[in-house]
């Protein structure tokens, strides 16, 4: 289980680059569509912990690469002006078909087999790749897929690191995203183990109840998010779900309700449905110009994979030698410092200059 966490940190920022330098942005989701089909083939089929690895291996490199891949791509059809509304309708139909997902799971692990899921998985995978074949590839846009501008004589223009470094706005965002992660990542094992104390037999329902309920509310969420990030702009959207971070450790830490706990999760579902849509959202406007959208991504989802950990790592330390309730308060407390930063330091970047060649090849492909 260890193994994906490791994959996921040290290569989130070099797949990004890598969708980022390929031409071909479809076939690296078709391609890693398949080999995560493939890599749970080997994984039913693995008799060894090698081949196990190896398959988790293969199954997290293609889980990192597909969302900046998906998203270079919608960037890349529709520009940066409508991209907001695209990715609330990306994260809606993701949200959409991890529930339809969990319920057909279920019922194969409960009328066929367990191991049925990861041929079901494999499936959906092989669909999937069809599907982003009917893509057709003279409708990506090249620049746009990567917010890049087209220098004198059709180059892209593409700055370097160091030169994107520079910008502050990018270190203050990867630091809130860090906190975000920090707070929210161990709240729900924390809950899950409250809702398994002394009811073992239930913890697995619970917790599948607790899932299912975070996703149906993330689907109308990220469409709502998609679109009132243009509205309200991206920093009023986002500071709902840092709001709603608190409240939620506070309902988790003095409630032993199995339900009212299940309930709670309608907050993780606000928190993470706008979180999974404007974040990527605001690395498209900090990307703008730059060529490096897809690195950004890369950058920033290394960010939510070590403030995961750390969440996991020291909320568990704590909720073993204190307690759960101290658990949850060490989270508020960290949720609260979140929305803080955040509220404070992060400046709105919806933003967009006139007369630029991205903006005006945006608005010949949107008109």
């Amino acid at each position: 289980m260890s193994v994906p966490g490791f994959v996921t940190i040290l290569t989130q920022t070099p797949a990004g680059a890598l969708v980022d330098w390929a031409g071909r942005k479809r076939a690296l989701v078709m391609w890693s569509a398949l080999a995560l089909g493939a890599g749970c083939l080997i994984l039913v089929n693995a008799t060894g912990l090698a081949q196990i690895a190896l398959a988790q291996c293969v199954i997290a490199i293609a889980s990192i690469v597909m969302p900046p891949a998906i998203a270079a791509i919608s960037v890349g059809l529709v520009g940066h002006r409508a991209f907001a509304r695209r990715m609330g309708h990306n994260e809606a139909y993701s949200h959409a078909g991890a529930v339809a997902a969990a319920v057909v799971a279920g019922a194969i692990a409960y009328w066929v087999a367990t191991g049925g899921l990861f041929y079901f998985a494999a499936a959906m995978s092989v669909a999937a790749a069809l599907a982003t074949r009917m893509i057709r590839e003279r409708d990506i846009d090249p620049a746009l897929a990567r917010e890049a501008e087209i220098e004198t004589g059709g180059k892209l223009g593409i700055v370097s690191t160091r030169e994107l470094m520079r910008d502050h706005r990018i270190w203050i965002f990867a630091i809130a995203v860090v906190l975000f992660h920090l707070a929210n990542a161990a709240m729900l094992p924390l809950a899950g183990e409250l809702l398994a104390a002394g009811r073992p037999m239930l913890a697995a329902p619970y917790m599948s109840v607790c899932i299912i309920v975070a996703q149906l509310v993330m689907t109308p969420v990220a469409l709502a998010a998609g679109h009132l990030a243009d509205s309200w702009g991206r920093k009023r959207v986002f500071l709902v779900a840092f709001s709603v971070l608190p409240m939620r450790g506070l309902l988790f830490a003095f409630s032993a309700n199995p339900w009212l706990l299940v309930s709670v999760q309608i907050l993780d579902g606000i928190g993470a449905g706008i979180f999974g849509v404007v974040s990527v959202i605001v690395v498209a406007d900090l990307a703008q110009r730059t060529g490096r959208f897809n690195l950004l991504q890369g950058a920033m989802n290394t960010c939510v994979a070590i403030g995961a950990s750390l969440s996991n790592l020291i909320a568990g330390l704590v909720a073993q030698k204190h307690g759960y309730r101290s658990g949850f308060i060490l989270l508020v407390i960290l949720a609260l410092i979140a929305l803080a930063f955040f509220s404070v330091a992060m400046p709105e970047t919806n933003a967009i200059e006139e007369g630029s060649a991205v903006q005006d090849s945006t608005l010949v492909r949107t008109a």
